[in-house]
């Protein structure tokens, strides 16, 4: 592991999801310099091919902690994680962070018995999932949709722009569809998109459902695997010397130039991140 007090924890996620992950991590680490990655150019994951998914993860992910050198790397994506999770790790010599459904806590909190899970095409077919749900949810019934049409309202969402309102109606509408739908009273968010879509599910969903998500659990996780280390800003972090100083904030690195990120920047501030590069 990086003993650098000014090496980041790198957070990665396909698009702006991960940034749920973040303010998590922020809330139990406000002292670390964070370089937070956005693989514009490769989203949506969703719709791609497991063998796709992880070419990219795992050739990024080498090229960012090759030249960023960071003390952990948090895969803050569902997909990307349950995917190529295992591979990533063979081959990065730094403890990285996955990020998984939360079935388990669902099992725990859900009183009907009867899960929702709303995730993306390639997170809800993984084997990864049936095994969760094989362990942790083998007495309760699990109703998996995907919904790619929350990814893109999320995104949308912190941009500034506007998109259907329908698309919330429509995920609650294909679970409470399905067998037993009906009884549904927890749902896992089992995409880090999501969670930044919590208020407009749970309108869609109705009251006594309740929402649960996988961010938690990451941020108590990198918590443990760094704790007692030291914490130090860079003197010449990503951005050039311009952007250091005590009070500089964070950097968000994105795999391709968009006009339209520039809309991001209030919303990135949010989660402390300051400065915005093309990686």
């Amino acid at each position: 592991m990086n003993s650098d007090p000014a090496a980041p924890l790198l957070l990665f996620d396909s698009g702006v999801g991960g940034l749920s992950v973040l303010g998590k991590v922020r809330a139990a680490l406000p002292q670390a310099p964070v370089i937070y990655v956005s693989d514009n150019a490769g989203l949506p994951y969703g719709n791609k091919t497991e063998a796709q998914i992880a070419a990219r993860v795992s050739g990024l992910l080498g090229r960012l902690t090759e030249r960023y050198r960071p003390r952990l790397v948090c895969i803050a994506c569902n997909t990307a994680s349950t995917i190529a999770l295992a591979s990533v790790r063979e081959v990065l010599e730094v403890p990285i962070v996955g990020t998984v459904p939360a079935i388990k806590p669902a099992a725990a909190m859900t009183r009907t018995g009867v899960i929702g899970l709303l995730g993306t095409e390639a997170t809800i077919r993984q084997g990864y999932v049936d095994r969760l749900e094989a362990e942790f949810a083998a007495d309760k019934r699990l109703l998996r949709h995907a919904a790619p049409e929350l990814v893109a309202a999320a995104e949308a969402k912190l941009r500034g722009q506007s998109f259907n309102p329908a698309v919330f109606a429509r995920a609650a509408a294909a679970l409470r569809a399905m067998p037993d739908g009906e009884r549904i009273d927890t749902v896992v968010l089992a995409c880090t998109h999501f969670p930044l879509l919590e208020r407009e599910l749970a309108a869609a969903f109705g009251p006594g459902t309740c929402f649960i998500d996988g961010s938690d659990g990451i941020a108590r996780r990198i918590a443990s695997l760094t704790e007692g280390q030291s914490w130090a800003r860079p003197a010449n972090p990503p951005g050039g010397p311009d952007a250091a100083g005590p009070d500089a904030g964070d950097t968000a690195l994105f795999t391709r130039h968009d006009p339209a990120d520039e809309f991001l920047m209030s919303a990135l501030r949010h989660y402390g991140i300051t400065k915005r590069l093309v990686f």
